[in-house]
């Protein structure tokens, strides 16, 4: 499966750049019945070998089926995320592609931050928060840049564009886990 979702995120990457694609479509579909069952996932792009972010768009819920969620993720990280500028055809070669397939996230019970930070699996769990009409996630590969609870959450509270210490306003959170397929 990890060479079928890298070619069709490459394959979606290079078409709405309008270039050729060999990707075969339908053979992936017959050879990976799961490409058709509703997921979720987020694609990723980093240069290569600097390993910066290029760009990073997913669906937090499952809304189609998982090829057309890689294919639209991959086309969005690509030319849409509001953080870069579009991917160039020069930069194609210097780039790396990671597809994570979501779980159904979870809504995490708790009535303090301590009792959340007994809930959270860093560097396996992905964290959803919601407060009001602020949200934000972080993918489990985050924790390799943020190591720690107290700095995964103050990123991802200002990343909601909300204060640094919003955990004490009880915000919702939801967990999930992902499956990854990295560029190699």
């Amino acid at each position: 499966m990890h060479d079928i979702v890298i070619g069709l995120a490459k394959a979606a990457i290079l078409a709405a750049l309008h270039q050729d694609t060999h990707f075969d479509l339908q053979k992936a579909l017959k050879t990976y019945p799961q490409l058709n069952e509703k997921k979720a996932s987020f694609v990723t792009i980093r240069t290569y070998p600097q390993n910066q972010l290029r760009g990073c768009i997913g669906s937090l819920e499952a809304h189609r089926a998982l090829y057309k969620d890689i294919i639209s993720n991959a086309q969005s990280a690509a030319l849409r995320d509001p953080r870069f500028t579009p991917l160039s055809l020069e930069e194609l070669p210097r780039i790396k592609v990671e597809i994570s397939i979501l779980s159904t996230p979870e809504m995490i019970s708790y009535q303090n931050i301590e009792m959340l930070r007994s809930k959270i699996n860093p560097f396996k769990d992905g964290v959803i928060l919601e407060y009001k009409r602020h949200s934000a996630t972080y993918l489990p590969q985050v924790w390799e840049e943020l190591r720690t609870f107290d700095l995964f959450f103050k990123s991802l509270c200002q990343k909601a564009e909300l204060d640094s210490e919003c955990l004490k306003k009880h915000p919702h959170i939801y967990t999930y886990q992902v499956t990854s397929y990295k560029e190699k």
